[in-house]
């Protein structure tokens, strides 16, 4: 099992008021494999998202990576994994401004102990003629295929993916769902995404709903409709 989540807990204290935000998470997903967590607003999604990328800790339970206990980690080993196992999309794209695409994904590479060449990564996003554009000269939907080029170049075993369609139009969000079912295939990443809307997770092997910080349903899906096909 690549991801093994068990009992997870967290909460935030603001003042007297704490509010419990994961209330004993229970996740499995295999090496390989597309997952979607589905929640509305204030479900914990990007909560429980953190804390599988090492950008937050659990209260109690197990978080278990590729083997690797991620609630145990000390700050350095924290920082180790999320630069050796993880990679990350966002929905607002994080590009440096003054980096070309190509200068902006080879920063990136240039911290990974094996990183993929940077033209293949290009190529697979189909952004190989803009390798030294700046991003105000891409439209929405490339600057989001060269934040998925940079979260890919780093080969990370697993990769999150925050609302990667969220800020995009229909078409486009077709699009870097395409993307993101060639590089699952491609790289053999794993892939777990958290998003709003319900079609996506028609392309995943494992669907997970989260509602007020529990999955309350957990679909492994038996009939997966290929990312050209998703409507929604």
């Amino acid at each position: 099992m690549f991801i093994n989540i068990s009992n997870l807990k967290k909460s935030y204290t603001s003042g007297v008021v704490i509010t419990e935000v994961l209330k004993g998470i229970e996740m499995k997903i295999d090496k390989g494999e597309i997952g979607v967590i589905l929640g509305p607003s204030g479900s914990g999604k990007s909560t429980l998202m953190n804390i599988i990328g090492g950008i937050d800790r659990g209260d109690s339970g197990r978080v278990i990576v590729d083997g690797i206990e991620v609630n145990n980690l000390n700050d350095d080993k924290l920082t180790d994994y999320r630069r050796e196992h993880i990679g990350v999309v966002f929905q607002f794209y994080n590009l440096v401004p003054n980096l070309t695409v190509g200068e902006n994904i080879e920063v990136v590479s240039n911290i990974s102990k094996s990183p993929l060449n940077t033209d293949d990564v290009l190529a697979a996003v189909e952004m190989q003629d803009k390798k030294h554009r700046f991003p105000r000269e891409l439209s929405g939907g490339e600057q989001q295929r060269v934040s998925l080029a940079r979260a890919i170049v780093k080969n990370p075993k697993l990769l999150l993916c925050d609302e990667p369609t969220g800020a995009l139009d229909y078409q486009t969000s077709r699009s870097i769902l395409r993307l993101l079912e060639l590089v699952n295939k491609k790289f053999g990443t794993t892939i777990l995404m958290i998003t709003h809307n319900a079609a996506i997770a028609a392309m995943a092997n494992r669907v997970f709903k989260l509602r007020s910080g529990q999955i309350v349903e957990d679909v492994v899906n038996q009939g997966i409709v290929p990312a050209e096909r998703i409507e929604w």
